[in-house]
């Protein structure tokens, strides 16, 4: 009987400590992980901007669209946060778009849980890059040859769930936003 007793003292005191602890190092990082999201994201706002100089922040029905603006401050386009579900978890896009809404100027990549070698490939500039100067009107098209139109993505052999997802998720980011903003 004591035994047991003092078993369960002893699991019930690691529990208390390992909980206070985890609470502890939560309280510590939390303000840290905060700035380093505000960082990442202003970092991609002028990564898919790359003619923008500063932004600013409109939020329409709780979504940010960031408004790049040059030296001068005229407007070069308008940088926006997708997210979808990929193969293996949610995948979040910052997408840079021209002022007309005609074509995207690039895409990266925030967040991806995709299987490492293959569908992790979607981070990669390879990928990344057929977005540049990509028209989005009517749409983006994947496709598993060679692109032939100026709408088209070539898929990631292997990953094409993640490929499908990242064109799933501009498409529909884009038409949210320019709904959004009445374009």
């Amino acid at each position: 009987m004591k035994k047991s007793h003092h078993m369960i003292l002893t699991l019930t005191l690691v529990g208390v400590f390992s909980s206070g602890a985890l609470v502890g190092i939560y309280k510590y990082a939390q303000p840290l992980i905060k700035v380093n999201q505000r960082k990442a994201l202003e970092e991609a706002i002028f990564q898919v901007l790359p003619e923008a100089k500063s932004f600013k922040t409109i939020t329409k029905d709780g979504k940010n669209i960031y408004e790049g603006l040059d030296s001068s401050g005229k407007l070069v386009g308008y940088a926006f946060v997708g997210k979808g579900p990929g193969y293996q978890g949610i995948i979040k896009v910052m997408i840079g778009v021209d002022p007309e809404f005609k074509k995207t100027l690039a895409i990266e990549i925030l967040e991806s849980v995709e299987t490492p070698g293959l569908g992790q490939k979607i981070t990669m500039p390879f990928f990344r890059g057929q977005f540049q100067g990509l028209n989005i009107v009517p749409f983006i098209k994947l496709v598993k040859k060679k692109p032939v139109t100026s709408n088209e993505v070539q898929a990631i052999t292997g990953a094409t769930i993640s490929s499908t997802a990242v064109v799933d998720i501009v498409n529909s980011t884009v038409a949210e936003v320019k709904d959004l903003l009445g374009k």
